[in-house]
């Protein structure tokens, strides 16, 4: 038997698991990822609303300077 966070007698098969369950190294990595997803989608957003009306804007354009 180990003791684990004080009090808590666990079997050492256990151990692993716990320590998973406490590891956080990843988490950050995990959460930069979860920020850039979502940049990229507000992005993607943007240029869908926004491509037809630039695309207007740029053919008025060439028309009145032909």
């Amino acid at each position: 038997m180990v003791k684990f966070s004080g009090s808590t007698i666990v079997k050492p098969a256990v151990m692993p698991i716990l320590r998973f369950m406490h590891d956080e190294s990843g988490a950050t990595s995990i959460e930069y990822a979860v920020i850039a997803s979502g940049v990229a989608v507000a992005i993607a957003a943007t240029v869908m609303t926004l491509g037809s009306s630039v695309k207007g804007l740029f053919t008025s354009v060439a028309t009145a300077m032909n």
